[in-house]
């Protein structure tokens, strides 16, 4: 669909990347990845047609739509919720309104036997026909279930849109990209303001309704999930790998490996064969043999290593003094806005040195609980305590757009610099990858990643023993995610981590709390036993326990319910993979039988046009009308058979749950 030759791309004379070449195929779900600055949203920008390159080609077919969502936007706060993401679809409003004309005049028209009025009636059902076949009854229906995949609530719909966080904005922008349905995707890092639920439902979408995807992002359970093709941008240079990003790692790291070897090889061949001949140069009786090895050596075609980045992101967090045992006690803790209450009844203890994940839909409350720790929220009820000694650190979600962009790296980190610190400014700037020229770079001129590290030295140069950080992982690369990951596990203080980032979390939180319905609920393990035990609670098997659901965290059970009873699975219920592929089939069958009954509700809608015109003198005669009626009603028999099987196939199923 898309062929890509010879680009070249430079910023002030230095190659971004040059001579890249290849191929976008259809069905292609490809991951562009890369460390953070090589190039990934620049590769984006030019593919979506907004950035021209230094150099070379991208071949576009004339029919070909792309759709692209940028890391940043600028978004309208004009319409509601519901007008915005029907932007989608201004094509079939134009159709409409223009369909309404066409209707309108011809009530208005008195002459019946014209060329006009006749010509006016074949573009009326012309049109019409078109407005059927776009889905023009049905929009609605499919911008209502595309907002509550992406999170919103119906109550949502009529709100305008300025009262919503810019997380929620772009849930409403990446919505209007997907519901034009454009034949090539190009998000980048479109994980990043989505709950866990909410990426869930958008890995189905990609990999169930869409033709063309390249995206950028570093959720690798995500990549993993959705993608079946890797193209990574190192050095200037791009590598392309027909499979998943696991998968890519594992091969990329032996296929360097293989060069490596046979690059000692051929190097040692070289050394021998130079050797010899510097040896020898100047003996006759040897004169045939050197000529002999110096046009062997000219012949060698040198092999080349793919070029490694070994610059590292070396990060440590210093616990400071210890705190006491229990940082943080919430007993009876509420908040509310109004009549909107974001939680209560929140009671949770969390003991010095656990690592905690606070995870939930978006505008559940996460972050409010945060603010109530860091005292930025006040006017909550119930009691929130601080241990003995406790020193926070605060990563903000929006922490990395807070940085002054005229700035350099240099003074953004020597202006909060204190005392000693301050001579040390550029060691510590070289070991976060901001070593020479890089620390003179202007902050505007960052990469998403490049502010994020930014952001998290200013974090470090306070030592604390309580880190609060949310959403830390926003635009991070794989690679500084793996270093971030590493630095909090080895930190021997307390954490709070607010995240979505599923791979991120894995291994590393030993508790969750899960935040909705008003509730925080706690769920002892990891991230994964959290998803599990969610996945059960899903399938209402634990609906007889509403202690369950109506408790935050230690949960009261009903007179005469042992825990055991709730809290243990029944041994005939499906195991959690097997579970987790029933529902990937349920759900794909519930969306062929609504895109069937869509199908079944057009068809009948063009049958009726059609039988209104043979009823006419001139369509009673129309021998072309009755094929096409003929048509129309076999393949409503077809799509009536296909929705009476996947229906039937749909209760058996439900029967297996």
């Amino acid at each position: 669909m898309i062929s890509v030759e010879r680009l070249k791309v430079e910023f002030n004379a230095t190659p971004l990347f040059e001579d890249v070449s290849y191929v976008i195929n259809k069905k292609d779900r490809i991951a562009l990845v890369g460390k953070n600055g090589a190039g990934k949203s620049t590769m984006l920008k030019i593919l979506a047609g907004l950035q021209q390159p230094t150099s070379g080609v991208v071949a576009i077919p004339r029919e070909c739509t792309i759709g692209y969502l940028p890391q940043i936007m600028v978004l309208s706060d004009e319409r509601t919720v519901m007008e915005e993401a029907e932007l989608a679809f201004e094509d079939i409003f134009r159709l409409q309104a223009d369909i309404e004309r066409m209707n309108q005049e011809l009530a208005e028209r008195t002459d019946y036997d014209s060329e006009d009025y006749h010509k006016l009636i074949d573009c009326f059902t012309r049109e019409n026909e078109r407005f059927l076949i776009m889905g023009g009854t049905n929009f609605h229906a499919e911008t209502e279930r595309t907002l509550q995949g992406l999170g919103f609530a119906r109550e949502d719909f009529d709100r305008p849109t300025r009262e919503f966080s810019g997380g929620w904005r772009m849930r409403i922008e990446l919505a209007k990209l997907l519901l034009r349905r454009p034949d090539v995707l190009l998000l980048d890092e479109p994980t990043n303001h989505l709950d866990i639920e909410s990426i869930q439902w958008l890995e189905n979408f990609l990999s169930t309704r869409v033709n063309v995807v390249v995206l950028v992002s570093h959720d690798r359970a995500f990549l993993n999930n959705v993608t079946t093709r890797t193209i990574e941008i190192s050095c200037g240079q791009i590598y392309d790998y027909k499979m998943k990003y696991d998968e890519f790692v594992v091969l990329r790291k032996e296929r360097r490996e293989q060069q490596l070897r046979a690059y000692e090889n051929q190097q040692k061949q070289i050394e021998d064969t130079e050797a010899f001949i510097e040896r020898f140069r100047y003996k006759a009786t040897k004169a045939v043999q050197v000529q002999s090895r110096i046009k062997q050596l000219e012949k060698i075609e040198r092999i080349e290593v793919d070029e490694e980045d070994n610059s590292t992101l070396r990060l440590k967090f210093v616990c400071s003094s210890r705190s006491g045992s229990y940082p943080v006690i919430c007993e009876n803790v509420k908040k509310a806005y109004g009549d909107h209450v974001v939680f209560h009844d929140v009671n949770l203890t969390i003991n010095r040195g656990e690592k905690i994940a606070f995870v939930g839909k978006n505008g559940e409350g996460k972050s409010t609980l945060v603010k109530c720790i860091m005292s930025e929220v006040t006017d909550y009820t119930g009691k929130l305590t601080l241990g003995h000694n406790v020193q926070i650190g605060y990563f903000a979600q929006n922490q990395a757009q807070l940085l002054e962009e005229n700035l350099t790296v240099f003074d953004t980190i020597d202006r909060v610099a204190v005392g000693d610190i301050r001579t040390k400014v550029r060691d510590i700037l070289g070991a976060f990858m901001f070593g020479g020229e890089a620390s003179d770079k202007k902050v505007k001129v960052l990469s998403g990643g490049e502010r994020t590290r930014l952001a998290m030295i200013k974090l470090l140069l306070e030592p604390v023993n309580f880190l609060i950080l949310d959403e830390p992982t926003n635009h991070l690369d794989m690679r500084s995610k793996d270093v971030l990951k590493e630095a909090i596990r080895d930190f021997d203080g307390t954490v709070i981590l607010v995240s979505h980032d599923r791979d991120f979390l894995d291994g590393l939180a030993t508790k969750v709390y899960e935040f909705g319905g008003g509730l925080v609920k706690e769920h002892l393990g990891g991230i994964y036993d959290f998803l599990q035990k969610r996945q059960i609670e899903s399938l209402n098997e634990l609906q007889k326990a509403p202690a369950l659901s109506t408790s935050p965290t230690g949960a009261k059970f009903s007179a005469g319910t042992k825990p055991s009873a709730i809290s243990q699975p029944s041994s005939n219920r499906l195991s959690y993979e097997a579970q987790k592929e029933l529902n990937k089939k349920l759900k794909k069958l519930e969306r062929r039988i609504t895109d069937c009954e869509t199908e079944i509700e057009q068809t009948e809608s063009a049958i009726a046009i059609l039988e209104a015109r043979m009823t006419t003198p001139e369509g009673a005669s129309d021998m072309a009308l009755y094929e096409q009626h003929q048509k129309l009603k076999q393949q409503l028999g077809v799509v009536m058979e296909e929705w009476d099987a996947a229906s039937t196939e749909l209760e058996e199923l439900k029967g297996v749950e």
